[in-house]
This record gives structure tokens, C-alpha cells and sequence, in this order.
């Protein structure tokens, strides 16, 4: 998950994030539709400018504000694409462009999360080529996790499930990634209080360095200093405004790419990796 990233899928948010009314996506104080976009701009300039290419999915007005998350609805393996089932009613159709965008780009589909599973992509942690962690909790299910091991055992890959807290309830979103970022290979930031256990092992287990994020950070960001995107490895960028997170990743040796997001991640609960679904990540020979 940290490998240079080669082919992104994104959606430029428009009129439905424009017209968005809080209340009704569970978005927060700051929210302010127009500056999120513009925001949003500047984001997608450092994705571009890293040289990923983009597959842009485009705002048309459809009404969904959170489909700029597209993180979520689905996931990529080495032989193709799963497409998610969403645990958030107002997301229930965005799966559906993700699998017209693919389709459209001749990305093989390798299956499809069923009712009643649901599984969102910010559950789904690679640890390493051969092993999935997912969360389990509000978003995603255990009979979605089920749906989604037997999905990829054939593709060798083992997927194991970890209980998530109930953190800020029901209607508050955390995920999996809520808690742990990759930053390199065998780096990674996380939030060690809200960690499951077991997670905790494997990554130790794996060899992972785990930089400890300050709580008075993560509780002033709603838990989106911990949201980070590597463009390469170690090479991250994250949501401006939280220094000491900043400092602790660039004293491991990353460099640290900002941007404002005091209207677009912090009230909408998703940060830079929840705006980006990573088609593609290649080392330099391309593998």
C-alpha cells in the first residue's frame, strides 16, 4: 500500500458536494461545499503531479456527496477489482460506478461483495501481498468478510477480521484505516488506544515500525492527522493543521506533503486516502 502509485481512481466533486446539506451525510462544523471543492483542486494537483495516472469519475450532479471517497467502494487485488457493498445507506449506489469505471477501462472484475455482506475499502489493510486485515464494525460485516475471503483464496490470499471499537457511535464513521495508515514498507502510523489487539500482533509479527500519533491530534482532527496517502514510499501527503503527527513521520525519515482540508476532510470524515482508490502500485521494475 505504499509502492509508487501508478493508477488512482478519483471522482472530481461538483454540484452534489456543492449542494450537500450537512444533516443528512453526517457532516460536521466547517463544512462549506464550494471551499471544499477548491480544496479538493489542490489535492488532485499533488496526486497528478506525482505522475499516478488519474481515471477520473466525474460529479454530474447524481446527489451523491460522499462518491469522492472512492476509497470505499471498492478494492483492488493483483488480478483485478472487488466491487464493495456499501454499510452506509446514502452510499449504496456508488459501487455501481466503480464498476462501470473499470469496465469501461478494462480492469477485470474479479467478484462482487452480496447482501447482506457489506465491506468498505477502509476496513481493507494489506499487510503484505498475501495477507488482508479487515475491520469489523459499523461498515463492514462479518459475512461480508466471509464473502471476501472466499473471494480471494484462490488468489492465495488469506483475509482476517478484527473487531473495531464503536468509537463515536453509529453514525460517526471509523474504519480499519481510521487507525492505521501505511507510510513504507514495513512503516506505518496508527492510533495505538483504538487499535485492535490482534492487528496490533500481526503487524508487529510482520516486522512493521508503528509510529504512535498524539491523541490530542487525532481527537482534534476527528482522527484525519492519522489518514495518510504515501505517493511513494515514505514520500506521504496529509491534511494540514497537525504538527506534531507531521514531525513524528518526518523524524522516521518521510517527507511530508500538506494541504488545507479544514472544509473538505475534517467535517466530512475522510482524508486523503479515503479520496483516492489506488488502481495500480509498481516498484521500478514494475512488478
Amino acid at each position: 500500500m505504499a509502492l509508487p502509485l501508478r493508477r488512482v481512481l478519483m471522482r472530481r466533486p461538483g454540484d452534489s458536494l456543492i449542494s450537500a446539506k450537512a444533516e443528512e451525510w453526517h457532516y460536521g462544523e466547517g463544512f462549506d461545499g464550494a471551499k471544499a471543492v477548491a480544496q479538493f483542486g489542490v489535492f488532485a494537483d499533488h496526486v497528478e503531479k506525482s505522475g499516478a495516472e488519474v481515471i477520473w469519475l466525474e460529479d454530474e450532479g447524481d446527489g451523491l456527496a460522499d462518491a469522492m471517497f472512492t476509497h470505499d467502494p471498492s478494492l483492488m487485488t493483483d488480478k483485478g477489482a472487488v466491487i464493495l457493498r456499501m454499510g452506509k445507506p446514502g452510499r449504496m449506489k456508488e459501487p455501481g460506478l466503480h464498476k462501470a469505471a473499470y469496465q469501461s477501462a478494462g480492469i477485470p472484475i474479479v467478484g462482487e461483495i452480496e447482501a447482506p455482506g457489506s465491506v468498505e475499502g477502509g476496513d481493507c489493510i494489506w499487510v503484505d501481498d498475501k495477507t488482508l486485515a479487515v475491520g469489523r464494525g459499523v461498515r463492514t460485516n462479518q459475512a461480508g468478510i466471509e464473502q471476501l475471503g472466499a473471494m480471494l483464496k484462490p488468489l492465495g490470499v488469506s483475509v482476517l477480521g478484527y473487531d473495531l471499537p464503536f468509537g463515536n457511535g453509529e453514525e460517526a464513521c471509523l474504519h480499519l484505516m481510521s487507525v492505521m495508515s501505511p507510510l513504507d514498507e514495513k512503516l506505518g502510523l496508527v492510533f495505538a488506544p483504538m487499535l485492535p489487539f490482534g492487528f496490533w500482533k500481526l503487524l508487529k509479527d510482520s516486522g512493521y515500525e508503528l509510529l504512535e500519533a498524539p491523541r490530542d491530534e487525532f481527537d482534534a482532527s476527528n482522527g484525519l492527522n492519522l489518514n495518510v496517502l504515501p505517493l511513494t514510499p515514505g514520500n506521504v501527503i496529509m491534511v494540514d493543521g497537525f504538527p506534531k503527527t507531521r514531525a513524528l513521520m518526518e523524524n522516521a525519515g518521510c517527507k511530508v506533503t500538506v494541504f488545507d482540508a479544514d472544509a473538505l476532510c475534517i467535517p466530512c470524515e475522510g482524508g486523503p486516502t479515503c479520496l483516492t482508490r489506488p488502481v495500480w502500485r509498481a516498484s521500478a521494475n514494475g512488478e
